[in-house]
């Protein structure tokens, strides 16, 4: 078992390999692999993941902020590779050879709240909440404090006037800005702390190394995860269900390919 060398107190090496295109597109296709594989793993965590968009969802719309549903759903994929660690998991046990049951997929997630796995949520819901933040932000300089009570006002505000377009454009740039910085420090990081257990400082500047060192790959890489789960929104964060399992197992097997370890 590969952490079984972080228990015995020596340090692995991690080197980071050149990717191709021919790479991404085998991460997908081995990840879709383990979604057939275990497809009531990849939904049970899909679910936890679509249902936790209905609930903010619902909870913005009861205390009458229907107007912050569309910047929480556009950010709220941002959290995704937290919640898929369970996935890596999943995918790290069936490449080992272990078994896969529920107990211990579940206890190995509930464990990463005692590792350094624990200090990237905080990373994770920090740029999520600067999203959130910077987006009411944009709303009261460029749209007033008058925002309408009704998701299709604001929809109808945002898109027919110069100041909603403003707020659109800025908010667009400044959103991917944030998607970029999130996905370069945990694309790599989280399924290398799930595996080895490094401080999780050195595992995102793994992780932007390996972006750098890969820009092609490992930005396709991420648009096409942004936009599938864009696309999983729309049916009431429905398709979650099936594109953050398939996205999980998939970041696991990249991960595999970028990075090679040694004692």
């Amino acid at each position: 078992m590969e952490q079984q060398a972080v228990k015995d107190g020596s340090v692995p090496k991690f080197r980071i390999n050149r990717l191709t295109l021919e790479d991404v597109g085998s991460a997908f296709a081995d990840g879709m692999r383990d979604f057939r594989t275990y497809p009531l793993f990849g939904l049970f965590f899909g679910a936890i993941y679509a249902l936790g968009g209905v609930f903010i969802a619902v909870m913005l719309a009861y205390y009458h902020l229907p107007w912050m549903i569309i910047p929480v759903a556009i950010g709220f994929p941002l959290v995704g590779p937290f919640v898929a660690v369970g996935l890596y998991e999943i995918s790290r046990r069936h490449r080992a050879g272990e078994p896969v049951g529920w107990k211990a997929i579940l206890t190995e997630v509930f464990r990463q709240r005692e590792r350094q796995l624990s200090w990237m949520a905080f990373v994770v819901l920090f740029i999520f909440w600067i999203w959130i933040y910077q987006v009411r932000l944009l709303m009261a300089l460029l749209l007033g404090f008058r925002i309408p009570a009704t998701l299709n006002a604001f929809v109808d505000l945002v898109l027919t006037t110069p100041q909603g377009l403003t707020f659109l454009a800025i908010g667009t740039v400044v959103g991917a800005v944030l998607a970029t910085i999130l996905f370069t420090a945990t694309v790599i990081s989280m399924p290398l702390l799930l595996d080895h257990d490094p401080d999780f400082v050195t595992a995102m500047l793994t992780s932007l190394r390996t972006v750098i060192e890969n820009p092609i790959p490992m930005l396709a890489f991420g648009l096409i995860v942004a936009v599938a789960a864009f696309l999983a929104l729309v049916p009431i964060f429905a398709g979650l269900l099936v594109v953050l399992p398939i996205a999980g197992h998939a970041t696991w097997h990249l991960y595999r390919r970028a990075i090679s370890t040694s004692p």
